[in-house]
């Protein structure tokens, strides 16, 4: 790790012919000017907020992003089971026409996009730096056998300042919150513990919004799958 808190690993898998397969990155972004996730979290004015899937399903109609995305409602509902080890925090989804030098090699137009910033359901792993990089190498693992497509997904580590009533703090000193840009404050600065979460990035391309759109919500699927594979494993 290097003195600023961040790290990456990067995996690109290619067929035989040379073409891209699915792109699967990873990254620890830990420093003092890098994002950080709260939890719970509300926008400013306090019209977006989260949503306890985890303890009310029927919240669901309340995140606009999954009412116009059936594969994401399905995903946030299923990482949000009551006995699954992960929960959801945040999410967005859009489309859009601006490619990096880096997702040049995909030869699209179009790009469609979603985040998900994911945490552990229980509080001694949200607070380990270890669990967080053990998980995302699992995952990395198991999307290597991904079928050929013209996508990627990134797992990137964050800092997640976890207030209180997110988790159970007792007998666990006080961290100052740290901020960080992009971040919208649910609590007071000096209510927080600092852990981690993982925003994990599906971007999938095509020469069409709809192409790439339906190569998201398969790359979707299988980040589920190894999600549920990975945490049992």
């Amino acid at each position: 790790m290097t003195d600023d808190g961040q790290n990456c690993r990067s995996f690109r898998f290619f067929n035989d012919a040379g073409s891209p397969k699915m792109q699967v990155d990873s990254a620890i972004e830990l420093g003092r000017d890098d994002p950080a996730l709260e939890f719970p979290w509300s926008s400013e004015d306090g019209g977006l907020r989260y949503s306890d899937l985890r303890s009310d399903p029927a919240l669901i109609e309340q995140i606009p992003e999954a009412a116009n995305n059936s594969e994401l409602r399905a995903f946030l509902l299923r990482m949000n089971a009551p006995d699954f080890a992960l929960q959801t925090a945040k999410s967005d989804v859009w489309n859009t026409d601006e490619i990096t030098p880096e997702e040049e090699i995909f030869a699209a137009g179009q790009k469609f996009v979603s985040y998900i910033d994911l945490i552990f359901a229980d509080n001694e792993p949200r607070l380990s730096l270890d669990a967080h990089t053990e998980l995302t190498t699992k995952l990395c693992k198991l999307l290597q056998s991904a079928p050929e497509m013209a996508s990627s997904i990134e797992f990137v580590i964050r800092h997640c300042h976890y207030h209180r009533g997110a988790t159970d703090t007792a007998g666990m000193p006080d961290r100052p919150l740290d901020t960080a840009k992009g971040s919208t404050s649910a609590a007071t600065v000096d209510d927080s513990q600092l852990g981690f979460c993982i925003t994990t990035y599906v971007s999938c391309f095509g020469e069409s919004e709809a192409e790439a759109r339906l190569r998201w919500s398969i790359a979707l699927t299988l980040l589920q799958h190894a999600l549920i594979q990975a945490v049992r494993a």
